[in-house]
């Protein structure tokens, strides 16, 4: 199957109210394991890539690497570029072949987020893509981006303004989420996300989601929250189960590196499965 567009993707969930679990995808490793759990539950995912790994690889040579893990695919995928502040680097995504990116100016006043927004609404356009939008902060940093205070929360009118006048695809508020781990259990603001879909009727995005509660998802979703960011659970599973790994090897003195790769497949795997289940994903692929 090809790429499918994020709105496609996200219009059909959240219109039948379950989630599409957006992994932040690392590797090419990481990248196979998800699609792989993505085919194994006949559900649509979306693949995100930060602007670090996007730097990391080279554009040219992350996005080959996508399609050469997607030829075989039978379920609906998107590329999506998360918080990316860079004109720069959306645009040459853009250009590359992702097919929607978010464009984080939440650190802008909201006019200037909002014409700029606007303005990258209407480039995405012109290749068949969408566009993710915020303005405020999610607490907490990833891969480089982000602070650990708070932001400022607008007001509904603000951000129902915002939206409607950019004419983003998906929408990430703030409800008290935050990137990372959480040091205590989070008290989400879930009616915000009820008030938005009502005023807008445009799917949210939930960001932070990892260390939420398997009922908080499950409200979330069925308040309009089509689209669910998974980050941190990935890099954790991808990592410990290699510690584990080679800890364990380190004791034995037997170095296998294919026998590491596998064993962090499997782990990546699983924890994509986890939640392409919870968020109701499962047999939605069409």
């Amino acid at each position: 199957m090809p790429v499918v567009s994020m709105k496609e993707i996200l219009d059909r969930a959240f219109a039948d109210r379950y989630g599409v679990a957006a992994f932040n995808v690392v590797n090419d490793l990481s990248i196979e394991a998800v699609l792989a759990a993505a085919v194994e539950e006949r559900a649509p995912v979306i693949l995100q890539t930060s602007v670090k790994t996007v730097l990391m690889y080279g554009r040219g040579q992350l996005f080959d690497i996508f399609q050469a893990l997607m030829r075989d695919v039978d379920v609906p995928v998107t590329l999506h570029l998360d918080h990316c502040p860079d004109r720069t680097v959306i645009a040459d995504c853009l250009a590359g072949g992702w097919n929607s990116v978010l464009f984080d100016a939440h650190e802008l006043a909201v006019a200037e987020n909002l014409r700029q927004t606007t303005e990258v609404v209407a480039q995405a356009r012109r290749t068949g893509a969408h566009v993710e939008g915020e303005i405020e902060g999610i607490q907490g940093v990833e891969d480089d981006l982000g602070s650990d205070e708070a932001s400022a929360i607008q007001s509904l009118d603000v951000a129902v303004d915002f939206i409607k006048n950019t004419g983003v695809d998906c929408f990430a508020p703030a409800l008290g989420n935050a990137h990372g781990q959480y040091k205590q259990a989070p008290e989400l603001d879930a009616q915000r996300v009820s008030d938005l879909v009502a005023a807008t009727g445009v799917p949210m995005a939930l960001h932070g989601g990892t260390g939420l509660s398997d009922e908080q998802f499950t409200d979330l979703i069925a308040r309009g929250c089509a689209k669910v960011n998974i980050s941190t659970a990935l890099k954790e599973s991808f990592m410990k189960s290699g510690l584990s790994f080679l800890r364990e090897a380190s004791e034995r003195d037997k170095w296998d590196p294919p026998a590491l790769f596998q064993h962090q497949r499997s782990a990546v795997l699983e924890m994509a499965r986890r939640h392409i289940r919870l968020f109701g994903g499962s047999g939605r692929a069409w």
